[in-house]
């Protein structure tokens, strides 16, 4: 990984009228693919895989569960051999850093084993919820509980593996709960049913899910985001996958192509993606860009930006860039439905707020989200990053209209995105600094 200051003070380089963008491998499917590939036996390869803290977190744990895993940085490849369940008990608790997908998704992979595995993480993700995880895993006879009673990690999982059967979830604080059942069912000897209550969150990261158990060999049934089902009897084959761009990443660099009003293509994403985020590119024609998606390409031509109303519930992993954009738009834009962005790395919203506040702009905050009204001028200021990968990045792009901004603790990109700052060089001068 990268080494980085405590802060990077950004200036605007003056990039060609465009530009071509490879981003990296997306996080979301390497980490559903690893867990699967873990639960196949045999031999997996995962190509353009993600190497971050993150995945790292999900490597790291899965080896000490017995997994077996090399991996080639350079190739950005992975190949896992396992036996489809873990066939080691951890002599210490599973660090999972802030990696919601890792502690989630390993949380009934565990069960599979035999003995106790403790999984916890640092000190956000000890505030981060996961207490509907675990009762839906009660629900399908497993036996785990929240060693603090806070409904949140350190957990403790007694292994034996899991009955399956049904199982009734809320689906409005996270959809991570689903996907982590789902990447487990075919282990499950009664096979899976899960009952959605409430209207469920960021439906595309299920439609992810599902499409990534297909490439190992498991079918599932959608009942319209009410029911989710794997049935039993099912095996999970090892397979070799080709990890899609990170489409959270490409809206760093399509809102770049917004605030500077020059053409930014990213790839490789397809046309078919099921990644919700690659939707924000429509986001920003909706703001005056135009943007097309073909084959491997999404390409966003920046115009007169205005503001606008967005629901962001399917991808609230971009409301930090979109007010980033919105700061530069003629009108207010308002980001709604996006509560669950309260329990991500930090309060997002309530991180967005205060840190255009200091900037120079208005913000109106809600429960939900949030409505920006922009400054005709804007001073620079050291930004605050909560350890949030996010605010980092969504933040580092305003440094093309605001000269002289800081990102404090820029190092927490690695969660996703290591070498952004070098990524967005065309773009951003980074002057490494001392807080």
């Amino acid at each position: 990984m990268p080494d980085f200051p405590s802060l990077y003070r950004l200036h605007p380089n003056c990039p060609p009228d465009s530009m071509d963008v490879r981003i990296p491998g997306s996080k979301s499917y390497t980490n559903r693919a690893l867990l699967l590939a873990a639960l196949a036996k045999g031999e997996s390869v995962l190509r353009n895989a993600l190497f971050s803290d993150d995945t790292h977190w999900m490597i790291e744990a899965l080896t000490e569960l017995g997994v077996e895993i090399q991996a080639d940085k350079a190739a950005r490849t992975l190949t896992i051999r396992s036996q489809g369940k873990p066939t080691r008990l951890p002599s210490q608790p599973l660090y999972c850093g802030n990696a919601g997908t890792a502690i989630r998704f390993l949380t009934p992979f565990c069960a599979l084993g035999e003995g106790e595995v403790i999984l916890t993480g640092n000190a956000r993700m000890q505030e981060r919820p996961i207490h509907d995880l675990l009762e839906g895993m009660r629900g399908l006879g497993v036996e785990v509980e929240d060693i603090h009673g806070t409904g949140c990690p350190p957990i403790r999982i007694r292994g034996g593996g899991m009955r399956g059967g049904k199982c009734r979830i809320d689906g409005t604080r996270s959809s991570q709960y689903f996907s982590a059942l789902l990447l487990s069912a075919a282990r499950m000897k009664e096979g899976l049913e899960i009952e959605i209550e409430g209207d469920l969150v960021s439906k595309p990261y299920i439609d992810m899910t599902l499409a990534i158990l297909r490439r190992f060999g498991i079918e599932s049934v959608n009942q319209n985001y009410q029911r989710l089902s794997v049935p039993a009897g099912q095996e999970p084959q090892a397979a070799a996958v080709m990890i899609e761009g990170d489409a959270s990443a490409a809206t760093y660099f399509l809102a770049l192509a917004a605030i500077g009003r020059t053409t930014v293509r990213v790839h490789p994403l397809p046309e078919d993606t099921c990644q919700g985020d690659a939707e924000f590119a429509r986001i920003l024609s909706r703001m005056g860009c135009r943007q097309q998606h073909k084959g491997e390409f999404i390409e966003v031509r920046g115009g007169e930006l205005h503001g606008i109303e967005a629901d962001l519930n399917a991808m609230s992993d971009t409301a930090q860039t979109l007010a980033a954009v919105a700061l530069f738009a003629e009108g207010s834009t308002t980001i709604r439905n996006i509560a669950n962005a309260r329990i991500k790395e930090t309060d997002r919203i309530a991180a967005i707020a205060r840190e255009i506040t200091r900037l120079g702009g208005t913000v109106e905050e809600y429960p939900d989200g949030l409505t920006i009204h922009p400054a005709s001028a804007y001073h620079a200021a050291d930004i605050e990053t909560y350890d949030d990968h996010r605010m980092a990045m969504s933040f580092a792009v305003t440094a093309l209209r605001i000269p002289g901004i800081g990102i404090l603790n820029p190092g927490c990109v690695t969660k996703t995105f290591p070498e952004f700052f070098e990524v967005i060089a065309p773009w951003i001068r980074c002057e490494a600094k001392d807080a």
